[in-house]
C-alpha cells in the first residue's frame, strides 16, 4: 500500500473537518457579543447559535446530490468556498440579517463536508486502515474545535469587536483547503458507478494498494454491474432497511448525548457553575483539548480494536460522567464540575465521536452510499440544531439537573443499541459489508 498517498489525500480531505470544527465552536466565543451588539432576545440568541445548524442540516440534507452529480473532488473544493465567503461575511457584517445569511452559508458548507469527506476517505483507504483514515475527519474536527476555543481565548479583548476577529481568522484556512484540493484525485467507486471510467480509477487502485488493486477493482465493477441489472430502488426500500435504522439511531444518539449543548455553550455552562467569564472560556479551551487528545487516541485504536469496543467504553463512560453533573445540579454543588465535564468529554470523544463518520460510511452500498451518508448527517445535524436552539430554553426552564439526567438516560439507551444492534465492521471491505447489509 502507498501509505504516504493515501494519507496524503485523507489529510487534506480531512481539513474540511478542521474547518467544520473551527466553524462549530468559535461561536462560543462571539455568542456573548453578537447577542448585547444588536440586542437580541432569548429567542432570537438561540436562533443565531443555531442558524449555522440549520444551514448544515439544509446542506446535509442535499450535500449528496453534487457528491454524486459532481463527484466527491469537484463538491469538496466547492465548500473550500463556501468556508472562505461565510468567514469574511461573517466577520464583516453590517447588521444582524446580513450575519445570519453568512453563517447559514457557513453551516451549508459544513453539512456539505459532512456527507463529501468521510464518503471520500472511506472510498479510497484500505479496508485494514479504512477506521484510522477516515477517523481523521473527525481528528480534525476536533482539532479545529480546539483551535476555535483558543483563537477565541487569545482573541478576546484583541479589538472593540474582537468577535469580528474570532470569526474572520476563519478564511485562512478556507484559503489552503482549496488549494490543497486541487492535488487530490476522485474517489475511483465515483469514477466506475457514475461513468464507468475503468481505467481511470484502476490507475487511483494501483497507488493506494498496486497489490490489491485488480481484486478491488473487480468487486467494485461486480458490485455495479449487479446494481445496475437490476431496476434501482430508492435508499428507503426494505432493501436498505437495515443500513439506514443503523444510520439514522446513530446520529440521534450522537446528539442526544448533549455534546453540541457542551461545546455551543461551555462558557455559559462553567460560569453556571460560578466560574469567571476569564476561567470559563480557559476551562472551555481545556474541553478542546481534552476532546483532541481522545480522538487521537481512538483514532489509533479503532482498527485494533472495532467500533463495537471503543462505543461500549463510551457508553459506561458518559452515562455515569452525566449522571454526575446532573447531581451537582440537583444538590447545588458544582465543585467537581468541570472535571466531570472534561472526563465526560473524553469517552465521547473516545466513542461517538470517533466513530459516527467511520461507521455511516461503511454500511451504505455504493450505489447509495451519497444519499445514505446523506441521510445519516441530516439526522445528525437536525438533532444538533435542535438541542442548539433549545438548550438555552430547556435548562432555564427545568435547571441543569433535569436537563442533563435526559441526556444520561439516553446513553442508557445507546448502550443497549451498541449491545444488541450495532454489527461490527472493522477490517472488512466495503464490497463485503454490502453484501451483509443488503436485504436481497
Amino acid at each position: 500500500m502507498n501509505n504516504n498517498k493515501v494519507l496524503a489525500w485523507s489529510i487534506v480531505v480531512a481539513l474540511g473537518g478542521f474547518l467544520f470544527g473551527f466553524d462549530t465552536a468559535v461561536i462560543s466565543g462571539a455568542e456573548k457579543a453578537i447577542q448585547q451588539l444588536w440586542n437580541l432576545s432569548s429567542v432570537e440568541h438561540g436562533f443565531t447559535v443555531s442558524i449555522a445548524l440549520i444551514g448544515t442540516v439544509i446542506g446535509s440534507l442535499l450535500g449528496g446530490i453534487p457528491t454524486d452529480r459532481l463527484g466527491r473532488k469537484q463538491t469538496l473544493i466547492w465548500i473550500a468556498v463556501a468556508y472562505f465567503v461565510s468567514a469574511l461575511g461573517s466577520a464583516l457584517a453590517s447588521d444582524w440579517v446580513i450575519f445570519l445569511i453568512f453563517r447559514f452559508l457557513g453551516g451549508l458548507g459544513v453539512g456539505a463536508s459532512s456527507v463529501a469527506a468521510p464518503m471520500y476517505i472511506s472510498e479510497i483507504s484500505p479496508a485494514k486502515s479504512r477506521g484510522k483514515l477516515v477517523g481523521l475527519f473527525q481528528f480534525n474536527v476536533v482539532f479545529g474545535i480546539l483551535v476555535a476555543y483558543f483563537s477565541n481565548y487569545f482573541m478576546q479583548g484583541i479589538a472593540e469587536n474582537d468577535w469580528r476577529w474570532m470569526l474572520g481568522i476563519q478564511a485562512v484556512p478556507s484559503v489552503i483547503f482549496f488549494v490543497a484540493l486541487l492535488n487530490v484525485p476522485e474517489s475511483p467507486r465515483w469514477l466506475i458507478m457514475k461513468h464507468n471510467l475503468v481505467k481511470e480509477a484502476k490507475e487511483i487502485l494501483d497507488i493506494i494498494d498496486p497489490s490489491t488493486s485488480e481484486e478491488t477493482l473487480q468487486a467494485i465493477i461486480s458490485a455495479n454491474e449487479t446494481t445496475q441489472s437490476k431496476p434501482k430502488e430508492n435508499l428507503f426500500s426494505g432493501k436498505y432497511k437495515s443500513p439506514v435504522t443503523l444510520a439514522v439511531l446513530f446520529a440521534v444518539f450522537n446528539q442526544v448525548s448533549g455534546i453540541n449543548a457542551i461545546i455551543y455553550y461551555s462558557p455559559r455552562i462553567f460560569e453556571m457553575t460560578g466560574l469567571g467569564t476569564k476561567a470559563a472560556f480557559l476551562s472551555s479551551a481545556g474541553i478542546g483539548l481534552v476532546n483532541f487528545l481522545f480522538t487521537l487516541l481512538a483514532i489509533n485504536f479503532i482498527d485494533k480494536f472495532g467500533r463495537k469496543v471503543l462505543m461500549t467504553v463510551g457508553s459506561f463512560g458518559l452515562i455515569i460522567t452525566l449522571g454526575l453533573v446532573a447531581r451537582a445540579f440537583f444538590i447545588n454543588d458544582f465543585t467537581g464540575v468541570p472535571i466531570f465535564l472534561f472526563v465526560y468529554i473524553a469517552f465521547f470523544a473516545f466513542s461517538q465521536g470517533a466513530v459516527i463518520w467511520v461507521f455511516i460510511s461503511e454500511i451504505f452500498p455504493n450505489e447509495v452510499r451519497a444519499s445514505g451518508q446523506s441521510l445519516g448527517s441530516f439526522t445528525h445535524w437536525i438533532m444538533a440544531a435542535i438541542i442548539a436552539f433549545s438548550f438555552p430554553i430547556i435548562a432555564d426552564t427545568f435547571g441543569g439537573g433535569i436537563t442533563f439526567s435526559f441526556f444520561c438516560g439516553t446513553m442508557i439507551l445507546q448502550l443497549l443499541f451498541v449491545w444488541k444492534v450495532m454489527p461490527e465492521t472493522k477490517g472488512t471491505s466495503l464490497e463485503q459489508i454490502e453484501k451483509s447489509m443488503i436485504i436481497h
